[in-house]
């Protein structure tokens, strides 16, 4: 009973050690299809207050990415129509704050 407890609270920290040094931002996109052929990959929405334009744009293009490699997915074709996705994307905040430095940089 001692083991499984110590094991657990094990897998609990290291799936919680993202949270100290990342930030997960939430994502809108919306794959368009015509005779089930991706017409179109837009991002609808960015949820994130504190980004600035640079990184709104960064992200926004790592959206595009991951549901141009999403398209293709079994779930998400359709015959005539539009598929929305929502996404999470986890940075590091190193990486985040680089970011902002290269806009200051500019």
């Amino acid at each position: 009973m001692i083991i499984l407890f110590l094991v657990s609270f094990a897998d609990q920290a290291r799936a919680q050690g993202y949270q100290k040094d990342s930030l997960q931002i939430k994502v809108y996109t919306k794959i368009e299809y015509v005779n089930y052929r991706t017409k179109s990959i837009k991002v609808t929405r960015v949820f994130c207050n504190y980004c600035s334009e640079l990184q709104t744009e960064k992200i926004k293009e790592e959206a595009l990415r991951l549901a141009y490699l999403a398209r293709n997915n079994k779930e998400y074709i359709l015959n005539n129509g539009t598929k929305k996705l929502a996404m999470y994307i986890r940075v590091s905040k190193k990486d985040f704050l680089a970011l902002k430095e290269d806009e200051i940089d500019n």
